[in-house]
């Protein structure tokens, strides 16, 4: 029964995920994209340079050539991936065209960076929802689940780039550059929608006197110390690492009781993109 509630919210939470990222996303396009003719890549983008050239709405013209990829998508991803995505495709296309915004400005460099603002946050709603709102997002949600070291915004950042290059031959060069400043923007902001804004830092220690640096740790920053087993690898000696997951303000303390300890240590220090767990936020949440 506790599997299954919990299966019922996972559900729910990625259903209001997908339902705030269409908004959010279908928002930038009256506020900021269409009005300025900012075409922001994949089949949306294609959408805009016809709007600007044809007068047609952009998003019934997205919809309509949505199908080809999700009749790919619906093979390579799996039913529920693409009923959500469908669902989110939909949506999306429906609020480009039905939502009575005026636009906010009509200087393009800020329509270009806000736009993105908006359209990246929209999207990593979307993705971490479990879907895409289609076109060039699910071409870059499929590639990325075969090569997971691509991140989606990067590959999103690629592929969007060649309705950039019809934006400049339709358009004009200019508002080609803008488009490739918010498709950058937009790609940016998805990474920190999907993975979190880097805050904590995993650090790790190698010392031969790992013990008491561990103890210390321990005892001082009252965090918990995980101690990896390793090899040195021209001595081919037992060299124990200590992980410790810590908050920025911990460093400059971190770094005191290294140093006290051992002066010689070998420290190296990542950021940590999302930290759940004790002593940290919830992975429940």
């Amino acid at each position: 029964m506790k599997k299954r509630t919990i299966l019922e919210n996972e559900q729910v939470s990625a259903y209001v995920q997908i339902v705030l990222g269409c908004l959010l996303g279908a928002m930038a396009y009256p506020l900021f994209l269409t009005p300025n003719s900012i075409a922001p890549g994949g089949l949306t983008g294609v959408a805009t340079v016809l709007n600007f050239l044809f007068h047609w709405p952009v998003g019934t013209v997205s919809l309509l050539i949505n199908i080809p990829l999700f009749l790919l998508g619906y093979r390579a991803m799996g039913r529920v991936f693409v009923f959500r995505s469908l669902i989110a495709t939909l949506l999306f296309s429906l609020l480009i065209d039905l939502l009575p915004l005026p636009a906010l400005t009509t200087e393009p460099l800020l329509s270009a960076l806000f736009g993105g603002v908006l359209l990246g946050a929209g999207l990593g709603l979307i993705l971490r929802g479990g879907a895409t709102s289609g076109g060039t997002d699910m071409a870059a949600r499929m590639v990325h689940n075969h090569f997971q070291h691509i991140s989606v915004g990067v590959l999103l950042f690629g592929l969007d780039c060649i309705s950039v290059l019809m934006a400049g031959v339709a358009i004009e060069v200019e508002y080609a550059l803008y488009a490739l400043i918010c498709i950058y923007v937009t790609s940016r902001v998805i990474d920190m929608v999907m993975l979190g804004v880097a805050r904590e830092k995993a650090c790790y220690v190698i010392s031969a006197r790992h013990e008491q640096i561990k103890q210390a740790l321990i005892g001082t920053l009252d965090r918990g110390v995980t101690v990896l087993q390793a090899q040195g690898g021209f001595s081919g000696e037992a060299r124990p690492v200590l992980l410790c997951v810590l908050s920025p303000q911990e460093l400059t303390r971190f770094k005191a009781i290294v140093r006290s300890a051992d002066e010689k240590a070998f420290v190296f220090i990542t950021n940590a993109h999302e930290v759940l767990g004790e002593g940290f936020r919830k992975l429940a949440e």
